[in-house]
């Protein structure tokens, strides 16, 4: 839509079902900004590991640099539709040497079907077609150089980063949160097979419009100090991209903290939840009483909505709860 100063921003929830298979799910994501541009959004959201998923757990064979295929494209995509989008993706962590591995070229790939001669994946979206780097996956994330393949020592990641990525409307990658709560309850244990990302790095936020749009993912909905620090930021928007695990009184927990995560911050809350096998979906628009505005079931599907400043400004006049605090966040120092 057209933005002005003060006026609304349309967002476009893209509550998608994620496989193993990263090509697949980048002809999904295609789609999805089919529609954000169909419609006229300034904003799509995709949910957590929105690049690859497996419901038994996430690790290092899903992990792709952020100059690999999976970023590039939504640049790339963002920059020609003129939608600026936030996603989840699992991005490679801190390197160990391996002693005497010759040949070894970094991280090790697992895409499904991505086509290992960089043929161009094609959809009939009317999106132009993009060339899958098969050697993205082999370059470092911190340096964008190829990791060395020497016979005597080499490197490679021993976990990954769950990370989410905020790209502008000119295709500009602004902002990478890594996660910093990873999801050691309820039976499972992301840190077997994630690193955390650094409690005291900056908030990440992105501005859209006249909204600025802060970023945490999943299992943080439950650390009410998370959203905070991004409200200190200047967030007017919480965004959280989650694969909100499926279980007794999950689906409960997932729309009563997205509530109260709006109501104590008198802000908007935009969680978006994959869709499928061993997840919640139900993604929800929150507004800044708590008052749910649009809420999805557990089923694929994507929703466009408008969210107007003027009306968040006005909750915060009437409950001035910001203004009225007297404690500070501070992060607490990393754990080992």
């Amino acid at each position: 839509m057209t933005q002005t100063p003060h006026g609304p921003v349309r967002v476009t929830i893209a509550q998608i079902e994620v496989s193993n298979d990263h090509a697949a799910n980048l002809l999904v994501v295609r789609s999805a900004f089919a529609e954000a541009q169909r419609l006229h959004a300034d904003l799509l959201v995709l949910p957590e590991y929105a690049s690859g998923f497996d419901p038994r757990g996430v690790g290092i064979e899903h992990a792709e640099p952020l100059d690999g295929p999976f970023v590039t494209t939504l640049q790339r995509w963002a920059g020609e539709t003129g939608v600026a989008v936030i996603a989840g993706t699992t991005i490679p962590g801190s390197r160990a040497p391996l002693v005497g591995v010759a040949g070894h070229g970094g991280t090790s790939s697992s895409h499904g079907s991505t086509p290992s001669d960089g043929t161009a994946v094609r959809d009939p979206s009317g999106l132009p077609d993009t060339a899958v780097d098969p050697a993205g996956a082999a370059r470092d994330a911190s340096t964008s150089t190829p990791v060395s393949t020497g016979a005597e020592t080499s490197e490679r990641p021993v976990r990954a980063v769950n990370a989410v990525v905020a790209i502008d409307a000119q295709g500009r990658l602004s902002g990478v949160y890594r996660k910093v709560h990873l999801y050691d309850a309820f039976g499972h244990r992301e840190s077997d097979r994630l690193e955390p990302g650094p409690a005291d790095a900056p908030p990440t936020v992105l501005r859209v419009g006249s909204l600025t749009f802060g970023v945490m993912t999943c299992y943080d909905l439950r650390f009410p100090e998370a959203a905070r620090r991004l409200v200190d930021a200047g967030a007017d928007v919480l965004v959280v991209p989650a694969a909100w695990a499926a279980g007794d009184l999950k689906a409960d927990h997932w729309r009563t903290l997205a509530r109260a995560r709006a109501i104590e911050n008198t802000a908007v809350v935009l969680a978006v939840g994959q869709a499928g096998k061993g997840v919640t979906g139900r993604s929800l628009l929150v507004g800044p009483d708590g008052q749910v505005g649009l809420e999805l079931d557990e089923r694929a599907g994507l929703r466009t909505a408008d969210i107007d400043p003027e009306a968040l400004a006005a909750v915060r006049r009437t409950n001035p709860s910001l203004a009225n605090r007297r404690y500070a966040v501070v992060p607490a120092a990393d754990q080992p």
